[in-house]
């Protein structure tokens, strides 16, 4: 009876893995993954160079992960049986309280955060400089974390930046963590919201002596935001967020360089139909920009991350020309650039997260 409930279990078993294997071989490979928003390994080409390389080994390995059939649906039943088994955490994102998903911070590579606090130093010297850097949720809203969650003391770090910086720096923690109660992070994803970046832009004023302008009306753009947390987590269970913007593109010119020149937008609605809304915010990076708003003010360079992209219609208020530039993208030098586009003064805005483990910063101050 034991013998026969053994072959018994070997035959399911081996049936099992032979119509895996029959999916994985026949069915097409998938270009993306929409829930992850990333491009997904293809069957490597197979030759004796790669496989003694060790080349096709790996690749193999990747196209096996990525192509597995049902895999977005694993994900989701392993992240759900983790969650039951009491962890908090899965693939470094947080179950945190209130649907929350929260990226973990760990301690940066210090020779990373000194390079890029260098470069803003050196910038510094050649032009009037203001350095912003961004809380992630997992400081500002440390208390939805779960006990015990592991994360680097982001307040302490930022200290540290500013002490060596030599620029005028923006207390934009405080600004947020004043609001902390509010909505100024998204659930499912590592931005802050409108809302967030407009506590962002009033700090970003106060430490330029202007006067922050008030009295906007949000309108909600999209109220299905699935963002990168989401993503990465394999978290299925928890409502999407809204996208609001706040300030009218009304009279406002763009002009995008991303190997020619050609007009761009403030907002790019057709971005709401897509995996990646949060592109709505001038269509997504882009290594250069020029803003042209129509209003009056001197002439401002903007060195930016992503975290950029929703507070930066903010300032169309203050300025009437807005060079954007995004190092990741953007080659040339930049001490150049404000040279010869008479830039009066510069903000650095980063999320603490991309300018900790990012060497584009460092760019800088070329």
């Amino acid at each position: 009876m034991k013998k026969t409930g053994s072959v018994i279990n070997v035959l399911c078993f081996s049936l099992f893995i032979a119509v895996f294997a029959a999916l994985l071989v026949f069915s097409p490979d998938k270009e993306m993954s929409v829930e992850e928003n990333r491009r997904l390994a293809r069957l490597p080409s197979f030759s004796f160079s790669e496989l003694f390389s060790g080349r096709f080994t790996r690749d193999f390995e990747s196209w096996i992960t990525d192509q597995f059939p049902f895999r977005d649906s694993w994900i989701s039943l392993k992240s759900r049986a983790e969650r039951l088994s009491g962890k908090c955490e899965n693939n470094n994102v947080f179950f945190a309280s209130d649907d929350t998903l929260i990226s973990r911070f760990p301690a940066p590579d210090m020779s990373v955060v000194d390079a890029n606090t260098a470069a803003v130093r050196a910038l510094g010297e050649y032009a009037e400089v203001y350095l912003s850097l961004i809380p992630t949720a997992a400081d500002v809203w440390s208390d939805r974390l779960p006990a015990h969650a592991d994360t680097a003391d982001q307040r302490a770090l930022t200290d540290y930046i500013y002490h060596g910086c030599g620029v005028n720096t923006v207390d934009t923690r405080s600004a947020l963590y004043a609001h902390r109660d509010e909505y100024i992070y998204y659930r499912t994803d590592h931005h802050w919201t409108t809302l967030g970046a407009y506590y962002g832009y009033a700090a970003l004023c106060s430490a330029m002596g202007l006067e922050p302008v008030d009295g906007y009306v949000p309108r909600t753009v999209s109220d299905s935001f699935y963002g990168t947390v989401y993503s990465s987590s394999g978290v299925r269970w928890v409502p999407p967020d809204s996208i609001d913007i706040y300030v009218p593109a009304e009279g406002v010119r763009v002009t995008d360089y991303d190997g020619e020149e050609h007009e761009g937008t403030v907002y790019d609605l057709s971005k709401l139909d897509g995996k990646d809304k949060y592109a709505v915010f001038f269509g997504g990076n882009t290594p250069r920009m020029v803003i042209e708003t129509g209003g009056e003010g001197g002439r401002l360079l903007l060195i930016r991350d992503s975290y950029s992209d929703c507070e930066l219609p903010f300032l169309f208020a203050h300025f009437s020309r807005i060079d954007v530039l995004d190092l990741r993208y953007y080659r040339m030098s930049v001490k150049e650039y404000i040279e010869e586009n008479r830039i009066d003064a510069v903000v650095v805005n980063y999320g603490l997260s991309s300018f900790c483990t990012d060497l584009s910063p460092a760019l800088m101050g070329m």
